[in-house]
């Protein structure tokens, strides 16, 4: 039996098996709302086999934005959109999770595939100006980046009403699992990161000062997200620069995301800093061992996971409880389904059992057909010169 097609129950939900589509921003919403393309992307992946479809980071402001291309939760009328995407993945088999986040200091920015850097002439003549940003403190994410305003007391109680706020539309658009984004130097990691965070209030200054503001988020979004739904967190496990975040502050920080309810915490790194760590196969699977194991919490792994045997491995030997494709995900929306058959858990009498039936009907008749032709064989002949006829 492969460890990977165990359904995970987490509290009141069951993922039919351990593979997560990572979240992965597509940059192509307009005012924050869910069109055509967000709904075909995502209903591929939930006819591709995921046993967890997390929908991209989604702002829970406006001005939490990281481009003018994000999906958002601050208004009701984002709900509709979304429930289009959760209510689809439930109906194959999928569960529908989202991701809620906002950019702070990595705000008001191009897409990535139009540059990736602060607003210039060119997309303000098509109508996309820059916003305010905000952060702990008034550095600029990178040079030439806006320099954002640092969060005074009101500021900081309207983000954690905002993300309440958004937690309460993702129930009401069907989702069933919720990730708050407290990584990849957006605004709630820039608070942890002693890098970004040089405040001199409650918080900032002592580890115990940085987690306190993500803290009181999920600690408030766990109590207004059903006890029968679990709630995850994505952390950058480590600052790029190693004399930022460590490991060991992400253990700390995910025994107190524990206490407060959280149950899964997916790990993923950098954000500041330029990164200093190993960045091969499977580079972050053991920050999720390390936290899974010390701070007795679920993880999810992530990051150049691209082979099945591979996953497995991950979640045999217990390093993690899930493990999230992205780019992987991309280039094979069906890695779930293909992975099956490479590690023969899928049934013998009908390898596509798994697959939706309009499709697996006709690939079991396919290779019904394939078995009796058995392997094709090319039908050129070639000729001592080297040329084929």
């Amino acid at each position: 039996m492969s460890k990977l097609f165990e359904p995970l129950t987490l509290r009141g939900v069951t993922l039919r098996n351990r593979f997560a589509l990572s979240p992965m921003c597509q940059y192509t919403a307009t005012d924050g709302r869910v069109n055509d393309y967000h709904t075909t992307h995502y209903g591929r992946f939930s006819l591709g086999g995921f046993g967890l479809l997390m929908v991209e980071a989604t702002a829970v402001s406006a001005n939490g934005r990281i481009t003018h291309g994000d999906l958002g939760l601050w208004d009701d009328a984002h709900i509709e959109g979304l429930s289009r995407i959760a209510a689809f993945a439930k109906a194959y088999g999928a569960t529908p999770g989202i991701q809620l986040a906002h950019a702070g200091p990595k705000a008001s920015i191009q897409r990535a595939f139009e540059g990736n850097g602060p607003l210039d002439e060119r997309d303000v003549a098509r109508g996309e100006h820059p916003w305010p940003v905000v952060s702990p403190s008034a550095r600029p994410a990178a040079k030439g980046w806006l320099v954002p305003e640092a969060l005074d007391a009101e500021g900081i109680a309207k983000v954690r009403a905002d993300f309440v706020a958004a937690a309460r539309r993702a129930l009401r658009a069907g989702f069933d699992v919720l990730e708050l984004h407290c990584a990849h130097g957006f605004l709630l990691n820039a608070f942890l990161s002693p890098l970004t965070n040089d405040r001199s209030d409650h918080y900032g200054g002592s580890f115990e000062n940085r987690i306190r503001l993500p803290l009181e988020i999920a600690r408030e979004v766990r109590e207004v997200w059903p006890r029968d739904k679990p709630l995850f967190v994505r952390v950058s496990a480590v600052d790029g620069s190693r004399s930022g975040w460590t490991i060991d502050d992400s253990v700390a920080f995910a025994a107190a995301l524990k206490a407060v309810g959280v149950d899964v915490v997916d790990c993923s790194s950098g954000g500041f800093g330029v990164f200093e760590y190993p960045s091969g196969y499977g580079f972050q699977v053991p920050f999720a061992a390390q936290i899974r194991r010390q701070a007795r919490i679920g993880t999810m792994a992530v990051g150049m996971i691209t082979d099945p045997r591979q996953a497995e491995e991950v979640i045999a030997s217990g390093q993690a409880d899930l493990v999230a494709l992205g780019h992987a995900a991309l280039r094979d929306p069906h890695f779930p389904l293909h992975a099956q058959q490479t590690l023969g858990a899928a049934r013998p009498d009908a390898a596509h059992a798994d697959w939706n039936i309009q499709a697996g009907w006709w690939l079991d008749h396919r290779e019904d057909k394939l078995r009796q032709l058995g392997p094709w064989v090319s039908t050129k002949k070639t000729v001592a010169d080297g040329c084929t006829v």
